[in-house]
């Protein structure tokens, strides 16, 4: 029941595409079958059997170039949106809970992060920094990224601050840090899984429009490198199409496998977009009967609450 958002389809199919990616992230140095820097004679070859996705204006395997720069696009994306999540948990989920002084300060942190852009601010740390490498890059992203997070979350966490079971561990003595873990975050995982894949994929998209225009250090292979160098070669005036095309496709499908995850999330979240299978009836059973909605009951927190129901009758209804 915990992980009951794994049975979609869209998030399986979204979690099989990520989990190849980071298979080649990992194993992609090593299966590559040429230098990604090595050049040859053999000069713009379509694809080939000796060359899967064909050759550059140097003569340098594009299958190569690929496998090598899989692991940068995602060594960037994870980071940033790791490092991300904790601040947007810390600062939302702080100044949600706390409220009064604390949450106003911290409201106006975000606020400012807010309209930090990211991209800008890279840029210009770049202008200043000889080395750009993928770790700066993470962290820029990561903090210019977590405000929005972070308002969400401090507006989950002041709805559920009031709540029976939260209220009934603050009466306890329970301490802060415990009712914070054990009786709010376990309503906001959802929402903070949400968050996350959405800065992965702002990471990732940020990291190759970076290498694409040439700010991030060009020597480092990953997808916009290899649409950089394509596109300073004039790939498609030469009808290069295998330069650009694998490098295109890798980051649309990382991209679709990341929002299938973060639907499968959003039904795991909301339950009027979530229907149980099966509901619905065939032709010869009536036309009235459709998709039973899924009954959904929130996660509560660890300390136990007595609830007590009040009947109400009207004056036409006998007493029992």
């Amino acid at each position: 029941m915990r992980l009951r958002f794994l049975r979609g389809g869209k998030t399986l199919t979204g979690l099989a595409i990520l989990a190849f990616f980071v298979l080649l992230a990992v194993i992609g140095p090593w299966i590559a079958p040429y230098d990604p820097d090595g050049m040859s004679d053999e000069i713009l070859r379509p694809p080939s059997a000796d060359h899967w996705f064909g050759t550059t204006q140097t003569g340098q395997d594009v299958l190569s170039q690929i496998l090598v720069g899989t692991r940068g696009v995602l060594v960037v994306g994870f980071v940033a949106g790791f490092f991300a999540t904790v601040l947007s948990v810390l600062v939302g989920v702080s100044a949600g809970y706390l409220g009064g002084l604390a949450d106003e300060v911290l409201s106006a942190l975000s606020n400012v992060f807010l309209v930090i852009p990211g991209l800008p601010l890279i840029i210009i740390i770049a202008s200043f920094v000889s080395d750009t490498g993928d770790l700066l890059i993470a962290a820029v992203i990561a903090l210019t990224s977590w405000a929005w997070g972070a308002r969400v979350l401090r507006a989950q966490t002041l709805s559920l601050r009031r709540r029976d079971y939260v209220e009934a561990a603050r009466a306890t003595g329970e301490p802060t840090w415990r009712i914070v873990v054990c009786e709010i975050l376990p309503n906001l995982t959802a929402v903070i899984a949400s968050g996350f894949v959405g800065t992965v994929v702002f990471a990732v998209l940020s990291e190759i429009t970076l290498a694409f225009i040439g700010v991030a250090d060009i020597s480092d292979w990953n997808w916009g490198t290899v649409l950089f160098w394509a596109q300073s070669n004039q790939a498609l005036a030469q009808g290069a199409w295998w330069w650009f095309v694998p490098a295109g496709l890798c980051i649309a499908l990382l991209g679709t496998a990341l929002a299938l995850i973060n639907f499968g999330i959003d039904e795991f979240v909301n339950p009027r977009l979530r229907t149980s299978r099966g509901g619905a009836a065939g032709k010869g059973r009536g036309k009235g009967k459709g998709k039973e909605k899924e009954k959904v009951r929130m996660k509560v927190g660890f300390t136990p609450v007595v609830r007590t129901e009040t009947v109400v009758r009207t004056e036409k209804e006998p007493a029992p």
